[in-house]
């Protein structure tokens, strides 16, 4: 089946989801097989990734690669971006930065596709953030052919029945239904028993080259999980889930969570937020901004003439998305 979007912010009700979802599909799911990435027609086929693990697909003739950053040495996945000279920094990376892990900064732009089949790569953005289950390593190595630093989305906090490894989480830590068909809230306070489960999850978005991590789900405190969780659970287990990026090499990034955002600033290395501006909320997220971290932001709901001067001026990688998130996209 094809990928879901994941639960939107907390202070989102479930009603509100569906609403959501019925205005994406009006508006928008009749032409979706005919747009091109970018929101204009275009009558050639999606691209794809090589079906051999580890080749890169060739960039198209005259589009330069975007600019990549460094990645520690011995790093799976490291990646300079051609041209880019020895000894120098490149773009994205701040000099302090250079030779540690990716660390994303303020106003790169990116692709957002957990859906809509294979992920389209002709799309001309420094950083693509892309499903770490379903796409395997050639996927990657192509990307990085390209110059594109890959964050790998995963599922941190909640159970799912259609992942290959959930077999491997014990009943006892599934709780209440997200609202998402075969999705339970995870007993985050049992971090002996699921620390070793996300290690195994990271430990695969190494192996296929990623950069960076995106946790979903990760404010199940604030939810009706089916159990007591308190805000010091939560920041237990997000800190959890950074230090376990960090000792990979893989930069993390915080996703919504946005009254833990003074707490965790430290821990994280990037911040992923969706709706901000619908809800005005994006001045909440910008202390990201202030501590040189870039902020990944899309609005589903809101066309761009509504939200982008505001969190461009704010320094956010803004876009807006449909909420299936496929590879349609309408930058700022």
């Amino acid at each position: 089946m094809n990928r879901r979007t994941r639960l939107l912010p907390a202070a989102i009700a479930f009603a509100t989801v569906a609403a959501l979802l019925v205005s994406s599909c009006s508006s928008s799911s009749s032409d979706d097989e005919h747009d091109s990435a970018d929101g204009t027609q275009s009558d050639s086929p999606t691209a794809t990734a090589p079906s051999t693990p580890g080749t890169g697909t060739p960039s198209t003739p005259g589009t330069p690669s975007a600019p990549g950053t460094t990645s520690a040495p011995g790093t799976p996945g490291a990646t300079t971006a051609p041209g880019t000279p020895p000894g120098t920094t490149p773009p994205g990376t701040t000099p302090s930065q250079a030779g540690a892990r990716w660390q994303p900064t303020p106003g790169l732009t990116w692709q957002w596709q957990l859906g809509g089949g294979p992920v389209d790569q002709s799309v001309d953005v420094p950083v693509y953030d892309i499903d770490g289950f379903e796409n395997d390593a050639s996927v990657v190595a192509a990307l990085h052919a390209k110059g594109r630093k890959v964050i790998c989305y995963i599922n941190a906090g909640s159970w799912e029945d259609f992942r290959p490894d959930s077999a491997t989480f014990a009943k006892t830590l599934q709780g209440s239904d997200t609202g998402w068909k075969g999705e339970k809230w995870f007993d985050i306070r049992k971090l002996d028993q699921l620390k070793p489960l996300m290690a195994a999850r990271f430990d695969m978005c190494r192996s296929k080259g990623f950069d960076a991590i995106e946790p979903d789900t990760i404010e199940a405190y604030n939810q009706n999980s089916g159990f007591p969780l308190t805000p010091a659970d939560q920041l237990a287990y997000n800190r959890m889930l950074a230090q376990l990026a960090h000792e990979r090499g893989l930069a993390i990034g915080l996703k919504n969570d946005l009254d833990q955002i003074p707490a965790l600033l430290p821990d994280f290395d990037f911040a992923v937020n969706e709706e901000c501006s619908q809800f005005d909320e994006c001045d909440r997220v910008s202390p990201f901004i202030k501590a040189g971290k870039a902020v990944f932001h899309v609005e589903y709901k809101l066309d761009t003439d509504q939200f982008c001067a505001k969190t461009k001026a704010l320094g956010f990688s803004s876009m807006q998305k449909k909420l299936d998130l496929n590879a349609w996209r309408k930058p700022c």
